[in-house]
């Protein structure tokens, strides 16, 4: 059994239920590892013990007096810095917003409150959330608790850093290009990328606070907040917890997911891209991914190696141009005059992160409108291919966590197999895949490479059907591997 520390939150709330542990006793064991053991990985840049030590005493009076606040009653846990939590500052890795302290918590910390948790800090992130590192001017770097010279991921960096350490119970994050996927492969825990708009962004920074000020709040594009977790039941857990409708659509609309396609293992229908030329993947991973399938064929599941039928490179393209043009709102006039200013001295045949974000930025609505039936189609490939099979297996990120880089961003390579390869296309390419067509991603522990970096696999569901990523999450732990804390934090 593993230490305390490293419980899933699902067992740790179990230990406090059966009085094993009171919520005070287990708030002070985080509270003592954040003295240790973050400073070597500054995941946790943001606490407040004093005032989570009097709702951790007020959960173990309620629980003995037999009062439940809910599913989980006296969890203690850290919020990523994107989301508002009344009363703590949220910077989303900004200086301007330093000083910035919300006085409401943003809809799905609500729900957690309301369920019962304890919130006692926050996770870092990088500038807006828009990096696969996590480092900022308020806060500095986080590290990779596995190794302190590699990124934990991003945006969620901090998330899956903190959790992996064994410093927090339970964390939320949100993604747009793959913010919770890519730190949770690297930092070697569970997250989940729920089906577009069925749990609310209302709070997140970006956009701006104060832009959404009432119930009201804009659908955006692509971008989710989801559950991070050290077992894919806390996932499930969660997610039933946060899916709601926006709050103005609440007075007739309700949410309410199938369930799993599947109950055993041996009946899901399994389909398989763990690699393309368009977007390679390192060796590294790859042999990482091809050894858990090969032990879930050995197990008797049964795993076909086809995909549906999309163009990758058009995905991307699609997918990429969408990206830029959903997050440009939060550009200044200043800033994306500029940047409009570039569009009529590109090369049609140019295809650079750089020319795809001019063009993204830049579009038309009728350019916009073109783009999002192109997706509608990819959609209609991907129901066509679930129809066939329950679930895709596909990598997260092609390559496993690598060092850290404060250079200008587009300036920036990764290495994959050896070769210098663009910076965004590398890191967003297999989560844009599967987010531009809004379905649901799963992301399960599939062990350690050969250099003893995490793996992580993406499950990804039709959908609107989350739970059958879950299930299938939940049902290969055994096979597969599932969370080991890292060396030097147990």
């Amino acid at each position: 059994m593993k230490s305390i520390p490293f419980l899933s939150a699902t067992d740790l709330i179990s230990c406090i239920r059966r009085k094993k542990i009171s919520s005070v006793e287990l708030l002070n064991l985080y509270k003592n590892r954040y003295d240790r053991l973050n400073p070597s990985i500054n995941a946790i840049v943001y606490t407040d013990f004093e005032i989570a030590l009097k709702r951790a005493k007020q959960a173990d009076k309620a629980l003995a007096k037999g009062t439940s606040w809910g599913p989980l009653h006296g969890l203690p846990m850290t919020i990523k810095d994107s989301f508002e939590v009344a009363g703590m500052p949220c910077t989303s890795g900004s200086p301007d917003l330093k000083g910035y302290i919300p006085t409401t918590n943003a809809k799905v910390v609500e729900e957690l409150l309301k369920a019962g948790v304890i919130i006692f800090g926050k996770t870092n992130v990088p500038l807006f959330t828009m990096d696969v590192q996590s480092f900022n001017k308020v806060y500095g770097q986080t590290n990779n608790p596995w190794d302190c010279s590699k990124v934990p991921g991003g945006s969620s960096g901090g998330s899956a850093a903190a959790l992996s350490a064994g410093l927090t119970g339970l964390e939320i994050g949100s993604d747009i290009g793959g913010s919770i996927r890519n730190p949770s492969h690297f930092c070697g825990i569970y997250g989940h990328k729920p089906t577009f708009n069925i749990v609310s962004l209302h709070g997140h920074i970006p956009p701006l606070p104060g832009i959404y000020p009432g119930e009201y709040y804009g659908d955006g594009d692509i971008a989710v907040a989801g559950p991070m977790a050290r077992s894919a039941e806390d996932l499930e857990l969660v997610l039933k917890l946060i899916i709601k409708p926006k709050p103005f659509q609440q007075i007739s609309t309700r949410i309410k997911l199938p369930p799993p396609r599947k109950k055993n293992l041996k009946d899901y229908r399994i389909g398989l891209w763990l690699d393309d030329p368009a977007f390679p993947v390192d060796s590294l991973v790859g042999d990482c991914l091809q050894a858990a399938v090969d032990r879930l064929s050995s197990a008797g599941v049964k795993i076909s190696d086809k995909r549906p039928d999309i163009d990758f490179t058009r995905c991307y393209d699609v997918y990429a141009k969408l990206l830029h043009a959903t997050t440009s709102m939060e550009l200044s006039d200043e800033h994306f005059e500029r940047i409009q200013a570039k569009l009529p001295k590109l090369d049609k045949n140019d295809k650079s992160s750089r020319a795809l974000q001019v063009r993204g930025i830049s579009l038309y609505h009728r350019d916009w409108l073109k783009l999002d039936y192109q997706r509608l189609m990819m959609r209609q490939k991907w129901a066509d291919f679930f129809t066939e099979f329950d679930v895709l297996l596909c990598p997260v990120f092609p390559i496993t966590a690598f060092p850290h880089d404060h250079t200008e961003l587009m300036d920036r390579a990764l290495q994959v197999n050896g070769q210098n390869r663009d910076y965004e296309k590398t890191a967003i390419s297999w989560a844009g895949l599967t987010g531009v067509s809004y379905l649901p991603a799963t992301v399960a522990p599939t062990g350690l490479t050969k250099n003893g970096l995490p793996v992580g696999i993406q499950i990804v569901g039709p959908y609107l059907e989350d739970f059958t990523t879950l299930r299938f999450a939940k049902l290969i732990k055994g096979i597969v591997g599932g969370f080991t804390p890292p060396p030097g934090f147990e």
